[in-house]
This record gives structure tokens, sequence and C-alpha cells, in this order.
């Protein structure tokens, strides 16, 4: 059975970030297996999408301020976009966002009698509470209800997706009480056989000598990726005389005030930051040249990049308790470090004192965190089908609205 299906997102690329992989790695593979799947994302100035991809269809946008480099789009102010849809036919849609893409796609669906999955992707509470000043009357007036809200768009959808089962419950504490679905992320690297050309590639790229110890962090430069805990944690290592260096790989807006706070808890010399690294060969090398991978974040749903660090054998330090620890056996296959600064300088510095932990940590990531987008795009497939499969029952049996029953696998 072939199907044709849209992928709708508030943020895609130029942007790197784990929605934008999520949703690159459907097209391809779902292109290949389904049938034709088209993006229906912001458009950003400058940038064009290669004629060789992937159909993707962008809508009018402007900058979100004070949060470079994500814009805020009007997909249902863009006559343009409606009028290139309205020649689109589609059997199912895919939100990514609870935002405006996201219930552009929800109107679209109901409008033309289709099913409609969404995933949950973030922790937009945080993201809203660190925009808004803190009281108890901003939680209550505007937090809360906005979060509400959210729930609500993932309660209007005839199916809910999760990355992690620690996603569940955060979306749970929004106030959303119905089923979800777990569906894991993949990684579009292949696992070297040999990464000493790789190694030496890195070490090039980030002007290291052969001999320096290096930490990694690839990703968005936001507060929300508890990146502040990070730099006062290496400082703390650098203080008990530690020997590292510290690549930052991304884009985002707090990366000014990062190197600010770099420079001033006196890392120079020892924290670089590279910028955006959109080239996948270049972003490999750099994985491969790090000796351990640092992900503090306590807001990501997934930690999409610790399980890319795992194709080369690079283990990563994670945060007690976050969602990306859910896979993390202490040890074995990365690190599960303490809340707290000291706990996670104290981890780091036990693992600069102990490299025979980190290869064996890495050849345990590399085993256990690799699955390929390959994979999961099967799986994807194997659900859209089941839900246009439900669908044609309905339509066969006169029902009037669209909606899935309850399933074993389903997390209530």
């Amino acid at each position: 059975m072939r199907a044709i299906t849209g992928q709708f997102s508030d943020s895609y690329f130029p942007i790197m970030d784990g929605v934008a992989m999520t949703i690159r790695n459907y097209l391809f593979e779902l292109n290949r297996t389904l049938g034709p799947t088209f993006a229906v994302v912001p458009a950003v100035p400058g940038y064009s999408d290669s004629p060789a991809g992937p159909q993707t269809y962008r809508f009018f946008s402007l900058p979100l301020v004070g949060r470079p480099p994500y814009r805020i789009g009007f997909p249902q102010a863009d006559v343009s976009l409606q009028r290139s849809l309205r020649e689109r036919s589609f059997d199912l849609l895919h939100a990514h966002t609870p935002f405006f893409a996201g219930r552009f796609a929800l109107k679209l669906a109901r409008q033309r009698g289709i099913p409609i999955v969404a995933t949950f992707h973030s922790k937009y509470r945080d993201k809203l509470e660190r925009l808004m000043p803190s009281s108890s009357f901003v939680d209550r007036v505007l937090v809360d209800p906005l979060a509400q809200r959210i729930a609500d768009f993932y309660a209007s959808v005839d199916q809910v997706w999760v990355p992690t089962e620690g996603a569940v419950q955060t979306l749970r504490e929004y106030g959303y009480r119905g089923a979800v679905q777990i569906v894991r992320h993949g990684i579009d690297f292949d696992r070297p056989r040999d990464r000493r050309e790789l190694r030496r590639r890195g070490g090039d790229l980030l002007g290291l000598d052969p001999g320096d110890y290096l930490f990694l962090y690839v990703g968005d430069h936001s507060w929300e990726k508890n990146l502040e805990f990070l730099l006062r944690s290496l400082s703390l290592l650098k203080a008990e005389g530690c020997r590292f260096k510290m690549a930052f790989v991304g884009e985002g807006y707090a990366a000014k005030s990062l190197r600010l706070m770099a420079s001033r808890l006196g890392l120079n010399g020892l924290a670089k930051f590279v910028g955006v690294v959109r080239d996948r060969q270049t972003l490999s090398a750099c994985y491969a040249r790090s000796d351990c991978f640092l992900f503090p974040s306590l807001y990501d749903t997934c930690g999409l990049v610790v399980r890319e660090a795992a194709a080369f054998g690079v283990p990563s330090v994670v945060i007690d308790s976050s969602d990306a620890a859910e896979p993390i056996v202490d040890g074995i296959n990365g690190f599960v470090a303490d809340n707290s600064v000291h706990a996670y300088a104290a981890k780091l510095g036990m693992l600069l004192e102990h490299p025979a932990l980190l290869r064996r940590a890495g050849e345990g990531a590399r085993s256990t965190l690799c699955t390929s987008w390959r994979e999961v795009a099967q799986e994807v497939k194997e659900r859209y089908l089941s839900l246009l499969g439900r669908e044609a029952l309905r339509q066969r049996g006169g029902a009037t609205r669209y909606r899935i029953p309850m399933e074993q696998e389903m997390v209530r």
C-alpha cells in the first residue's frame, strides 16, 4: 500500500535541531518505502531547499524575537501555501509542533477527513517559563493556560507519539490524559569500523593537538539546555588542575552570552565555540575526535545527539532522571551524574583519570544506542498504514468521526 503524507513543523532546516533531523529522515526514508512525503515548514530568507531532495512547502515567517535562529510562521495566513496545498492530496498528516504549523495541520486534516498524528518533541513549558518572569501569578494566568492549550491540542489529534517514557510524564503534567505511543528516534550516521582518520580530521578542524582530551557538546545554544551548569562544572574541573579542551557546536540565542560566561569563568583557551556545523561529514569528524560527550540538558525529551555520539564509540555524561538518561546504564553505555555542578564535575574528573572506563562505555553505547533512521522509518510506516487501514474500515462502516481504539502498546 502506498500513501501520501505531510510533515508539519514550526522549525526546519537550515535550523539544525532534533525536530529538523527527525523530519528530514522521515522524508527521505518514507519517500523511499511508503510514498510521497512532503514537509510543510517556515520559509527562511536566503535559504533554498535542494531541488534534488524531497518536496518542501514553505510558509511565511518572521524571526522569533529573542530566540534566533528560530522563527514564527503563519501558515493559515499564507495564501500561496494554501493554494498549493489545495492541489496536493494527502492520506495522513503528522504534526511535529502544537503551535502554528500543528494547528494548521489539524484544521487541514479535519477538513479533509484524514487522520493526523502529533509528536510531543519538547518541554515547551520550560521554554515558556524562561520567557516570562517567575511568579505564581504569571504561572496561573499565562504559563498554566498555555500548557493546558498544548495538552488540548494533543487531545484533539488521532494519535500522540513521544520519544521516551519521560516525555509521557511531562505531557501528563501539562494536563493531557489520553493514550500515548512511544516511537523512538534514530541516527543517520554509520558506525565507522576504524575512526582514526576521522579523529585526525576532527582534530585538524578543531585546532587540537593529538594528545588533547576533548569534551564535546552539540546542540542549541540556549539556557534551557543547562549550559550554564556545564560551564560552571568545567570551571570547577579546571580549578582542580585537570587538563582538557571543550568544543561547543551549534547556534542559538544564548551563544554570545555563553562565550562571555566562559571567559569570565577563566575558560579562555579551553572552551572553543565552533558555531553551527551543517555538513554531516564534518560533524562526524567532530564526534569522532571527542573523548566524551557532555549533555546535561533536563529540557530535551530524547537527546538525539547522545545517540549520534554513540555511533563513534563516544559515551555521554547525562543528568540522573533526565529523559536523555533513560537508556543509559552508568558505566555500561554512558555515565550518569547527580544534578549538581560539583557532582557533574567530579564525574568528569573521574573519567579523565580512568580512560579505560570511557572506552568500555563507548563500546557499550555503540552497541546499544544506535538505531538507524531506516529502522525507525519502517516502524513509522507500519504505524501510518495501520491508521490508514482503520480509516478505510471507518469509511466502510459509515462512522462519523475518525478515532483510534485503545491498544495494549499505548501508555496511559
